[in-house]
């Protein structure tokens, strides 16, 4: 999986995607990640990037022509349009599991990074073929969503994670929280690890997760847990 990452602070992903899986995962080869800085495309001399919005109002807006030289970059480096360019943005489909299992399934994403009130329009209109949101919220700018995204879409890369099966018994995988986890000691804090996970016995395990699974989700997520119930009985 490649990333291309068209953003005002590129200086934001090298801490976050350098650590962890995500770091292990770049230098096993599984995947790959490039920031084009958007500053670099403007013709200004002082690199500006925004404007005041036509009809009036807060903020700035991001101007058109700097982010289409910058996709245009983009382009160079892969000789050929992208198939998918997502744009971080509220006002997106939001975020999910499902989603980032149907972006797992590409070569390449390419994220673009909006700030202040946002992007004209116009080049949204050009480049654009995925609006995405993390959530019904407002952040600084597209950069930390655009994160998030690879982090999970990461995951689902083969080769990233050292066991694939961790992937695969997450929360939201099936449609359900995850299960609660253990590890040694048997006792800590006074409480004993419960008895089925130490029987040896993997179907009583398995039914025991998936009750627990059950449990968690209509107790922390009862809107996830109705929709399970419904997928459940078709």
């Amino acid at each position: 999986m490649n990333y291309y990452i068209m953003t005002l602070f590129p200086e934001m992903f090298p801490g976050i995607l350098g650590a962890s899986i995500l770091g292990r995962g770049k230098e096993k080869g599984k995947i790959y990640w490039e920031t084009f800085d958007i500053r670099d495309y403007t013709l200004d001399k002082h690199k500006r990037v925004d404007d005041y919005p036509y009809g009036g109002g807060a903020g700035m807006v991001m101007q058109a022509e700097p982010v289409y030289r910058c996709y245009e970059a983009v382009e160079d480096k892969l000789g050929r349009k992208p198939r998918r360019v997502v744009y971080m943005t509220p006002q997106g489909r939001v975020f999910d599991q499902h989603m980032a299992e149907e972006f797992a399934r590409e070569e390449e994403l390419v994220f673009l990074c909006g700030h202040y009130e946002g992007i004209d329009e116009r080049v949204l209109e050009e480049i654009v073929t995925d609006y995405v949101s993390i959530g019904d919220y407002v952040l600084t700018g597209g950069e930390l969503p655009a994160m998030v995204v690879m982090d999970t879409v990461s995951r689902l890369v083969p080769g990233v994670l050292n066991n694939q099966d961790s992937a695969q018994n997450e929360s939201f995988s099936n449609g359900l929280l995850e299960y609660p986890q253990y590890t040694r000691p048997e006792e800590s804090l006074g409480k004993k690890v419960p008895e089925v996970l130490l029987s040896g016995h993997h179907a009583n395990i398995e039914k025991w997760r998936m009750e627990q699974s059950q449990i968690r989700t209509r107790k922390y997520r009862p809107d996830l847990y109705e929709k399970w119930q419904q997928n459940s009985s078709n």
